[in-house]
């Protein structure tokens, strides 16, 4: 078996060493590439850093120039397989109909909306006119005002995460001068739709500042509703499903605080539900005339709580559905005649419809095995409820369940254009048992004729962190890859919070390193399995699931075949060493404070990917990053290339791309995201089509 080589007529750049190093607790790290952290950060001009960048994208251009052919090639597949002349299903809100567009050869949404009843759409936001001239652009958030005249919209122009609010009059399509730039992105109006409450996001770009905009006022004087001191927490805004309540939540990854507003006195003062407390998180809905409460308090699953109108603080909360076990509160959203329940059950999604009166049922989904949750439902008054569901097989549908008949009415299941017959793949869900004896959910999909003869190629994938769960979901793109010989793999590990809570617990702090050998056993488990060999396994994951893939790789690089890190988290030790980026504090609940605790220095230093790099033989690898991606800062893939080019004893493929106009989830318009996908699907067929 051959292993992909760099080409010996191009020469890949090499960062300088520069000598630096510190000191904590005693113990002293050397970092001869610290230098390419630009400390005039979020600003990128020091010439010498921008010039390495470059030299990595030209390598990268240089390197896939041979294999422009095969790019295309995929290229036009991912293309082929997306409805080019796309529509959502539509949606009612305060008498209009909703729904977005995307033209022929647009790269982004179109959002019409008209009276109910009438038949002729009507553009109030054209994307892609908003983007004419721009490298990227994201749309944030996108609001109506409740007496439907007036709307609210955000954008993020270059990656940052940075969003400026607009306003327009709906009436006479005419912006408004109301524009306010760093904020969230998030939008909530007020009952009276004279103004809206917005979040601000500090120059380390940590959204800390509830501020209440009222229409034709100058933004510097929006009066300060909320402001939160602690800089590991972050602070949002969301409006009740009733809209007569406006929270305000403030949380750090495991612990909350919510304060509540009426939607009709914006200004008054917030009043508090619970105080914060270490590791209690809770959020809230509210209906029926009480608040609806999702809270940890008593239980790691969660419980279910209400409190009545006038009093939402924790003394009067009564329980409503216990904490369980087997049963995983992930979320609910209140209705006028009932609540929906957003469940997670044996690491299966479950929707639980709880009426008025108390009795319940469960909605029955057509597979057994899936991902499924509430949609998008808007109207508080309504006797249907929206829910998304994919499977690995079964691409993205848009189902309506009838409470009065129990029944789901597909409103619409993801087209592939080019043709797509569900029949001809198979999907499989299996445990595997962990050197400690957990047992590891496993999803796998493969066209059928894939033989499990020990020879075939396999690509996995997983995440792992912050209690996020990777739903077993579809991708039309990854039909590229089944089509080509692969079985796909999901590895469903601890870090996630895919079994429950306690499987977020045991994938964090001082188990962290749970998630690397999860992630490891499972691909030996599949090489036992007989879908594939050591070797023969090609692996990706991104930010947080980067460092998983940095981890795994410095682990056991003998297993892989190939690696893609997108935006890879490998700088750990160095990041949640630095207060000065956003979300190092925020983040201590997850990894550790290395600055206060020796114990989580030495832990973090004993797993950091980036910090682990050695001189051995490493596997082929693509590596990506946006210079403007305040999660992953652009530094951490540039470091983590940088140093394995000067340390590994290999001559194994080594490739950097980092987008000069974008941020954390890469280019913005979907045809270009499709080409960078193209992009690493040419790499992993260069890695297995170098089979002797």
């Amino acid at each position: 078996m051959a292993i992909l080589e760099a080409p010996v007529e191009l020469t890949p750049p090499f960062a300088e060493k520069r000598p630096h190093r510190f000191t904590y607790h005693g113990i002293t790290v050397t970092d001869p590439w610290h230098w390419l952290k630009d400390q005039s950060y979020p600003e990128v001009n020091d010439e010498p850093v921008l010039d390495y960048l470059k030299a990595e994208n030209a390598y990268f251009e240089a390197v896939m120039a041979p294999h422009k052919t095969l790019t295309e090639e995929l290229f036009q597949e991912l293309k082929g397989r997306i409805k080019e002349d796309d529509a959502s299903v539509p949606w009612v809100e305060h008498g209009f109909d909703y729904r977005w567009t995307f033209r022929k050869g647009s790269q982004y949404r179109i959002w019409d909306r008209k009276p109910g009843g009438n038949e002729d759409w009507n553009a109030i936001l054209d994307e892609n006119k908003e983007a004419e001239g721009l490298e990227y652009f994201k749309l944030g958030d996108l609001a109506v005002s409740p007496d439907t005249k007036l709307m609210a919209w955000s954008a993020d122009t270059n990656g940052s995460e940075r969003f400026t609010i607009h306003v327009k009059d709906l009436g006479s399509d005419e912006a408004l001068e109301d524009a306010i730039p760093e904020t969230s992105g998030d939008i909530t109006w007020a009952a009276d739709s004279k103004g809206f409450l917005y979040t601000v996001v500090s120059k380390e770009w940590r959204p800390y500042q509830v501020r209440y905009h009222r229409l034709g006022s100058d933004p510097k004087d929006d009066p300060v509703i909320y402001e939160e001191q602690d800089s590991s927490f972050f602070v949002g805004v969301d409006l009740s499903s009733s809209e007569e309540f406006i929270f305000i939540r403030t949380a750090d990854h495991v612990t909350a605080e919510v304060y509540v507003i009426p939607a009709d006195t914006p200004l008054e003062k917030p009043k508090l539900m619970s105080r914060r407390k270490a590791k209690h998180d809770y959020d809230a809905d509210h209906g029926q005339g009480r608040f609806f409460i999702r809270s940890n308090d008593q239980h790691k699953n969660f419980r279910i709580a209400t409190a009545p109108e006038d009093k939402p603080e924790r003394e009067h909360w009564a329980t409503l559905i216990a904490g369980s076990d087997r049963h995983y509160f992930r979320g609910l959203q209140v209705f006028r005649d009932f609540i929906a329940i957003q469940e997670g059950v044996e690491g299966l999604d479950q929707i639980r419809i709880r009426n008025a009166d108390d009795s319940e049922h469960y909605i029955e989904l057509p597979e057994a095995a899936y991902s499924a949750g509430i949609g998008n439902n808007p109207q508080y008054d309504q006797k249907h409820l929206r829910i998304n569901y994919e499977s690995m097989v079964t691409p993205d549908s848009v189902f309506d369940y009838s409470l009065a008949e129990r029944k789901l009415e597909l409103r619409k299941e993801q087209e592939i254009p080019s043709g797509y017959d569900k029949t001809q793949y198979v999907t499989e869900r299996f445990f595997t048992t962990a050197r400690d004896g957990a047992k590891v959910p496993v999803s796998v999909v493969y066209k059928k004729g894939f033989n499990k003869n020990g020879q075939g190629r396999l690509h996995l994938t997983g995440y792992g962190a912050y209690g996020h769960d990777y739903p077993p979901g579809f991708s039309s793109a990854r039909l590229s890859l089944l089509d080509r010989g692969f079985a796909y793999a999901i590895a469903h590990i601890r870090g996630g919070d895919d079994m429950g809570y306690q499987w977020y617990e045991d994938g964090k702090l001082d188990k962290r390193t749970n998630t690397f050998n999860d992630f490891v056993d499972v691909a030996r488990d599949l090489i036992a399995q007989h879908y594939t060999s050591t070797g023969n396994i090609s692996i990706s994951g991104g930010s947080a699931g980067g460092e998983l893939m940095g981890a795994v790789i410095n682990q056991v690089p003998e297993l892989w075949r190939g690696a893609v890190l997108h935006v890879p988290f490998v700088d750990v030790l160095n990041t949640m060493l630095d207060t000065s980026l956003p979300l190092t504090p925020i983040e201590w609940p997850e990894w550790g404070n290395p600055i206060e605790s020796k114990e989580a220095f030495e832990l973090i230093q004993s797993y950091s990917p980036y910090d682990h790099i050695e001189a051995k033989t490493y596997p082929p690898m693509l590596v990506t990053g946006g210079i403007n991606d305040p999660r992953v800062t652009y530094w951490e893939p540039a470091k983590w290339t940088a140093k394995l080019r000067h340390t590994k004893t290999d001559d194994n493929l080594l490739m950097m791309k980092i987008n000069m106009g974008a941020g954390h989830g890469g280019k913005s318009g979907r045809y270009e995201s499709l080409y960078e996908t193209a992009e690493e699907y040419t790499f992993l067929l260069m890695v297995f089509d170098a089979v002797e």
